[in-house]
């Protein structure tokens, strides 16, 4: 058996570098590839951490903004309860100045005293000759199926004869005049409101901002 014959040392050099080459090229691609690999994955675990920071503040962002809204809505409900209950409390005050005022206004002397000084000086002084009317309760002067109520209405009328009242003044019932006395001038249109309801109205007036000032403990 023949020897192989040996090969040329320039054909064995240029295969040792073509190998040679060949796994450098390979070992800088298989680098460069775990370089591409190891980017990546950096870019997305930052990409991740930004997007779970950004979820976070949104998050945060709404729960604040949730709770922000709660505390505003606890504090309009809050503030709409006491406005109720203010409302409540004056519109109670009212109702109890009105009782008080048409009780007083509704008594037969106070009406008759009331009547005569409409009629009589201050009609003469301030309103001269012009035609009047006198609006009083109609349960007054009717009775209104009350026979008490009738009985002393007639009793007051009666009292009111009629050389206290001067020519051109006329009682004339009115349904919604519980109590007082609302004068109208004929002529001119005018009225002069002196019933129970414009004496409530003008007292509450005057003593609700007390009332406010007391509840609210500025005084």
């Amino acid at each position: 058996m023949t020897a192989k014959p040996p090969e040329p040392k320039g054909v064995q050099d240029l295969i040792d570098r073509i190998r040679n080459e060949g796994v450098k090229q390979a070992r800088e691609e298989a680098e460069r590839i775990v370089r591409e690999a190891e980017h990546k994955a950096a870019k997305l675990l930052a990409d991740a951490k930004e997007e779970a920071r950004q979820l976070q503040e949104e998050t945060h962002q709404e729960i604040e903004a949730e709770r922000a809204a709660a505390i505003e809505a606890l504090k309009l409900s809050a503030r709409d309860t006491v406005l109720h209950l203010e409302s409540q409390v004056f519109a109670a005050f009212e109702r109890f100045v009105q009782r008080l005022v048409t009780k007083a206004t509704c008594d037969e002397c106070f009406i008759r005293s009331l009547v005569l000084v409409l009629a009589g000086h201050a009609a003469e002084e301030f309103i001269h000759d012009k035609d009047i009317q006198i609006h009083i309760s109609e349960a007054i002067l009717t009775g209104k199926s009350d026979d008490k109520l009738r009985e002393s209405g007639k009793q007051t009328i009666l009292s009111l004869s009629s050389d206290m009242l001067r020519e051109g003044v006329e009682l004339v019932p009115a349904d919604d005049v519980q109590g007082g006395a609302r004068v109208r001038l004929v002529e001119d249109q005018l009225e002069i409101d002196l019933s129970d309801k414009a004496v409530s109205r003008l007292l509450s007036e005057r003593l609700l901002p007390r009332f406010r000032a007391i509840l609210e403990g500025i005084e």
